[in-house]
């Protein structure tokens, strides 16, 4: 039981000649083909977002080897993202980290796996000093740490609790990268048909279009004409966003209506914030982030959801794939008004405007891309069922509430 596992400080777990310390103090200036270096905002959702990092002078660098990064270790983010918990990938041997990160490099009779998943619970994060999304909460402290206590199984136990988080965070990852390619899918074909117009170059040369059938490539034209947005297919025209969609400001809900769990999403501008017994809009709707940090944002669901009042709704009147991967592909920021809260008013969207084709081939666009999208809204739902059976089995695991044996036969049980 997790009640007989004795707690011990964070600091009693790593290597004697490697304390839980913090990075680069001072980075100086960006510095291309230099050594990356990971900031506390570049630890999210369990990850590095090594996309994102940028990189210091080697000679800055060397002058904080203590924390060059050897692949394994544990970086805790102290500011920026507080409380975040990653494993540093083999591909970021040689990196460094900023002051606003933590190092725990652990001995190897303790698992990493385990300590990032005790962490990333509710006591773990109340014994970093980590707060609920919307605290004011900035920063957090090293001492606290280093002084956050760990129940401590046998490692042969650690390791089986990994192995069981772990699966559930390798399905919803599965998804992610799933998801990934569905979206590719669907930018690629838009682009294709109503940005770089290929098939009507195509038969303006002679050719057929490429994986396209006769049926579909008789439905784009062999012409072009000039329009107030450039060169646009023959009989093709321009329409403003509000011309195929109805736009509204979303309404508040109040934090004891938005739960952990529930039917329906509320989506903010930074997407899903959390869950409501009921909805502002049924069926398919996008969420546009007006205001803020995620100001131009875009999501959407085919189940209905709550809009919050920092975003905006947007019901598609008719071919609800081709409005959506429109707004997917639009740069926002020109319509951005503001310096210290960025905003963009539904006035500055409904007036976006968007090159349309006849009915019949936005009718087939929408076809092929809604099979994409419907997949893409399956595995999204299966992600959320995923990550809230995760944070129910963590601290029931952690704390030896819940046997491995258990666990294991419930596991079993998804997995058949």
């Amino acid at each position: 039981m997790g009640g007989e596992w004795p707690l011990i400080p964070l600091s009693d777990l790593t290597e004697p000649e490697t304390p839980i310390t913090y990075g680069v103090v001072k980075p100086g200036m960006q510095d291309r083909g230099g050594v990356p270096f990971v900031r506390g905002g570049d630890i999210a959702s369990g990850q590095i977002r090594t996309e994102q990092l940028r990189t210091i002078a080697p000679e800055v660098s060397s002058q904080y080897k203590r924390t060059l990064l050897q692949g394994g270790e544990l970086l805790v983010s102290l500011v920026g993202n507080p409380g975040q918990v990653a494993i540093v990938p083999d591909n970021l041997r040689g990196a460094n980290i900023a002051r606003q990160v933590g190092l725990v490099r652990l001995r190897k009779e303790v698992d990493a796996i385990f300590i990032k998943y005790f962490l990333s619970s509710p006591i773990g994060q109340a014994g970093l000093g980590a707060q609920t999304m919307g605290s004011v909460q900035q920063v957090i402290n090293l001492r606290d740490l280093k002084e956050v206590r760990i129940p401590l199984p046998p490692l042969r136990e650690q390791r089986a609790i990994a192995h069981i988080l772990g699966t559930l965070d390798d399905n919803i990852e599965l998804n992610r990268r799933m998801n990934e390619t569905l979206e590719a899918m669907a930018r690629a074909l838009f682009r294709s048909w109503f940005v770089d117009f290929d098939p009507v170059r195509a038969k303006a040369a002679g050719h057929q279009p490429t994986g396209m059938d006769a049926a579909t490539s008789k439905l784009f034209p062999s012409e072009f004409v000039e329009s107030e947005l450039g060169e646009i297919p023959d009989g093709w025209g321009v329409s403003q966003l509000d011309d195929l969609a109805a736009i509204h400001g979303g309404k508040q809900l109040t934090t004891v209506a938005c739960q952990p769990i529930g039917p329906f999403p509320v989506f903010g501008a930074n997407g899903i914030m959390g869950f409501a017994d009921r909805t502002t809009h049924d069926g398919f709707v996008i969420a546009f982030g007006r205001v803020g940090a995620y100001c131009g944002s875009v999501h959407w669901t085919y189940s209905g959801a709550w809009i919050n009042n920092n975003a905006s709704s947007v019901v598609p009147k008719r071919w609800p794939e081709f409005v959506l991967q429109a707004m997917l592909m639009t740069e926002f920021d020109g319509m951005r008004t503001g310096s210290a809260q960025p905003f963009i008013p539904n006035s500055s969207m409904a007036s976006l405007q968007v090159v349309c084709a006849p009915d019949q081939i936005l009718d087939e666009f929408c076809a092929v891309v809604h099979s994409l999208r419907l997949k893409e809204h399956a595995s999204h739902r299966e992600s959320r069922t995923l990550a809230v059976l995760r944070d129910a089995l963590l601290p029931k695991l952690i704390s030896g509430e819940l046997r491995l044996e258990q666990a294991t036969r419930f596991m079993e049980k998804i997995g058949s």
